[in-house]
């Protein structure tokens, strides 16, 4: 849409609908420059300190302003339209901001894969999910209020609340001391076999994503691939990984 007005008052109610939409969109661009920037000038640990501080009262600040021009209701510190929505409903939404997010996802990377190839594609990707992953599990840790060190059982209960787990279909495996989480079935990848194409090889994607992600909930979970594409794998599941706590594997080495 070309904009025919100089002076936003001139314009047409589709331009300015358009603007609306640009000026959120450039919000949310905005949020997550100042997350990248003091995450690189302080460290991950700084940034998330500060996010936690940031994220309540800002959202408190615009959702209150959104409910006085949307013209609905705040309660309990949320929008009231989203408390009166039935649970299925709800569950539907969940489902659909998580679809959202892999659709983002995807489009990003073939942004960047169209222009510069596979392996920068690729390498953007595996670095993005260096930075989403712990971001992702502190948003968790905190939203299940689980302790600093949670253990195998926090991380399981974690991986439950991840945007894939509303997408895809997972499972665990208790093993000894070990827990084995295994992707079922992978929206991404069941849409590349109904095109006959291979598996996409995630491998380099997922050492990055469950490794900074289990270390997030507990520093004393080590991680580790028991099979991912571009691997070969059962039928029964596209990748497999098997967390232990590192306690747990001193304790076994010294027997």
């Amino acid at each position: 849409m070309t904009f025919t007005h100089g002076k936003v008052e001139d314009l047409t109610q589709e331009e300015l609908s358009r603007l609306v939409l640009d000026m959120f969109h450039r919000i949310v661009v905005h949020y997550g420059l100042w997350f990248g920037e003091v995450r690189h000038q302080m460290g991950m640990n700084a940034a998330l300190k500060a996010l936690g501080a940031v994220s309540e009262r800002s959202l408190a600040i615009q959702l209150n302003r959104l409910s006085k021009q949307l013209g609905f209701r705040m309660q309990d510190g949320g929008p009231e339209p989203l408390l009166n929505m039935p649970k299925d409903s709800l569950l539907t939404l969940l489902d659909s901001l998580a679809v959202n997010w892999l659709a983002n996802d995807g489009i990003w990377f073939q942004a960047i894969e169209f222009d510069h190839g596979m392996n920068d594609a690729k390498r953007c990707n595996d670095s993005c999910w260096a930075h989403f992953s712990p971001f992702e599990a502190w948003s968790i840790k905190n939203l299940l209020d689980l302790p600093a060190q949670p253990g195998l059982h926090g991380l399981k209960k974690a991986l439950q609340y991840r945007l894939y787990a509303r997408i895809n279909t997972q499972s665990f495996i208790e093993e000894g001391s070990d827990l084995i989480f295994q992707m079922n079935a992978c929206r991404v990848q069941a849409a590349r076999n109904r095109k006959g194409l291979d598996d996409y090889p995630c491998k380099s994607g997922g050492l990055v994503e469950y490794t900074y992600f289990a270390r997030s909930i507990d520093p004393r979970i080590t991680t580790a691939c028991i099979s991912c594409p571009p691997d070969s794998h059962p039928d029964d599941y596209y990748c497999a990984w098997r967390f232990s706590l590192a306690e747990n594997l001193l304790t076994a080495g010294g027997r």
